[in-house]
């Protein structure tokens, strides 16, 4: 339940994405959001800022795969160029998840769950995933599953049920990462993280929901099968284990 990637410097990483998708991220109008969710617009410029930066330790990493020299001290050296890549994307978010932006409290959840010691993770990263799951963020779901044991099953559920009506508002801010997506058809390749499309979190949301709601699992595993194929709730349904 606590597995999670350590740094990969020789492959992709936390920061991989579909080229320019940080530049797709568009403020949203607070009148165009559902009622009480708003972005604000200063946020929202701080986090696109932070995605470039992002993308920037992206080329890095990709570099550091042509090369073929592997000794402790290249990797050192590596680590360090890419950690002050990183720095002004952390600083951007978190001015960014003062203004209580939903995505950027996600991505710097993220980053903590990924370059903390596990100790330390739902101290840091819980109050952001929630914080980012109460405006139906749908992503922050995941990170709550499997680090967030103290957010009470009733509010989770409550959160799960609001991403939906939700969901389609948050388009410009997909694809999203994740440390794994169970029900994406393609598997993450060594410490990689797997990006999602919206579809495919809402799909991730529907499996969440089928464990909170046994009466309805069996409506809930359909709903994610028919969004994206799911494969885990493919096997549910086949075993009629509910």
């Amino acid at each position: 339940m606590h597995a999670r990637p350590t740094p990969n410097l020789r492959g992709s990483s936390l920061i991989r994405s579909p080229l320019l998708h940080g530049l797709l991220a568009v403020v949203l109008p607070t009148s165009a959001l559902a009622a009480g969710v708003q972005i604000d617009p200063h946020a929202d410029l701080l986090y696109r800022q932070a995605l470039t930066f992002l993308e920037q330790a992206e080329s890095q990493t990709s570099s550091y795969t042509l090369k073929t020299s592997t000794t402790d001290q290249d990797l050192a050296q590596q680590g360090q160029a890419l950690g002050r890549t990183l720095a002004p994307a952390v600083t951007l978010l978190k001015k960014a998840v003062a203004l209580n932006h939903p995505a950027a409290q996600y991505r710097l959840a993220l980053y903590y769950i990924t370059y903390l010691p596990a100790a330390q993770i739902p101290d840091a990263a819980c109050p952001l995933l929630e914080g980012s799951m109460t405006q139906g963020f749908a992503p922050a779901a995941l990170g709550i599953e499997n680090w967030c044991p103290t957010f009470s099953r009733s509010e989770y559920r409550t959160a799960l049920e609001s991403v939906q009506s939700t969901a389609t508002l948050y388009a410009p801010y997909y694809p999203q990462p994740a440390v794994r997506l169970p029900c994406h058809r393609e598997q993450p390749q060594g410490l990689a993280m797997q990006w999602g499309r919206q579809r495919d979190y809402q799909a991730e949301v529907y499996r969440l929901l089928a464990s909170t709601d046994p009466a309805q699992s069996r409506s809930y595993w359909q709903k994610a099968v028919d969004i994206n194929g799911c494969i885990p709730a493919q096997r549910r349904l086949a075993s009629n284990l509910y």
